[in-house]
């Protein structure tokens, strides 16, 4: 059984409470090919893509409890299902380009930083990518190609642990269950324009925790288009 206080669990909860319910949506203003995006995602669908990434993650790349998951992503719907499934695996995340330890798994969105073949994981950020608009290095996964073939339901080889260590950044560890806070706004909808993707992730959490979700903005509208943005997302609530 998976101990409560877990991502894992959490996920779980959102589920089992209102699996169609959005959880997370994505605004995309920046200066690139994903502008203009607007992406939203249910606690079913997040929860389908984390038992991908998650088989991806330890069938494919023997990614085992313990091991650590360097994620080098921005701030996006990619590294929510990225980040809860190595939990789901008891697999400590570094966010890049934190250099602790010697990662098992390098996730990043651009290739090509010497990263050992075999380890490296190619995330495209556009929404409906099938493949990487370049050729991935040898060896490395193309995460917009592969993840869809990895299977919908995940087993973990061992439940998560609410002890076990869930993120190692400058130079500090968070538990697993210590990544999941106390709710403290039942039903909040909480938006976020942070460029820090633990700050991003622990900001989801804390919405999940109390049965809310999260809007996020990449880059900066035009401040009236957010305003009206926020107002139609039903915003309550700014981290």
């Amino acid at each position: 059984m998976v101990p409560d206080t877990t991502p894992a669990a959490l996920l779980a909860r959102l589920v089992a409470a209102d699996p169609g319910r959005p959880r997370v949506t994505v605004y995309d203003d920046t200066d690139g090919p994903t502008r203009g995006e607007r992406v939203e995602l249910s606690a079913r669908v997040v929860a389908n893509w984390v038992a991908k990434a998650a088989n991806l993650l330890q069938d494919e790349l023997d990614v085992s409890p313990g091991d650590t998951v360097r994620l080098g992503l921005p701030p996006h719907l990619r590294p929510l299902p990225l980040a809860l499934a190595g939990w789901a695996l008891r697999a400590p995340l570094v966010p890049s380009p934190d250099p602790v330890g010697d990662p098992a798994v390098v996730v990043t969105d651009e290739p090509g930083t010497g990263d050992a073949p075999g380890r490296l994981v190619v995330v495209t950020l556009a929404a409906l990518a099938r493949s990487a608009p370049e050729p991935v290095p040898a060896g490395a996964v193309d995460e917009a190609r592969e993840l869809a073939t990895h299977g919908d339901v995940f087993v973990p080889w061992e439940d998560p642990d609410p002890a076990a260590a869930g993120l190692r950044t400058g130079g500090t560890e968070v538990t697993l269950g210590d990544l999941v806070p106390d709710a403290t706004g039942p039903g909040e909808r909480v938006h976020t324009s942070t460029t820090d993707t633990e700050a991003f992730l622990r900001t989801a959490l804390a919405a999940w925790a109390g049965d809310g979700s999260v809007v996020l903005t990449r880059g900066t509208p035009d401040p009236e288009v957010l305003r009206r943005r926020l107002a139609s997302e039903g915003v309550t609530a700014t981290a």
